[in-house]
């Protein structure tokens, strides 16, 4: 589903991911939270904001709180799942936490949602060491 319906920009896919985690630890989402996370410059996080905003990602207040739409929702969602599947996933192989979440990272935006599945289903069935 995520393959037809929301291909976006890595970039903008790392944005989502970031709202929906500061999001899950208790925390009002601004740009300057974004930022701060990211480390970017808030102009940049500002104009990133604007985009995901015209494409209905997320819904910004008068005070400048970021929510997530639907859409924007199920879109970090899966990255944020193909993000932590794969980190840990590469640990449990004996890779480093610090390498296996830099090429979480590269990985959770260009994998196939039936390659994710299938990958998911094989270390499922993997014998524990």
């Amino acid at each position: 589903m995520r393959d037809k319906i929301f291909k976006i920009q890595e970039s903008a896919e790392n944005y989502l991911e970031t709202i929906l985690i500061l999001s899950k630890r208790g925390l009002s989402v601004r740009s300057v939270d974004i930022a701060g996370e990211m480390g970017f410059t808030p102009p940049s996080v500002s104009v990133a904001m604007k985009n995901l905003r015209e494409n209905e990602y997320i819904l910004m207040d008068g005070d400048g709180f970021i929510t997530l739409t639907a859409k924007g929702l199920e879109t970090a969602r899966a990255v944020y799942e193909r993000h932590s599947f794969f980190s840990g996933w590469l640990q449990s192989l004996g890779v480093d936490e610090q390498t296996a979440i830099a090429d979480a990272c590269r990985i959770e935006h260009v994998i196939s949602e039936r390659s994710f599945e299938a990958i998911k289903r094989a270390a499922a069935e993997r014998p524990k060491a």
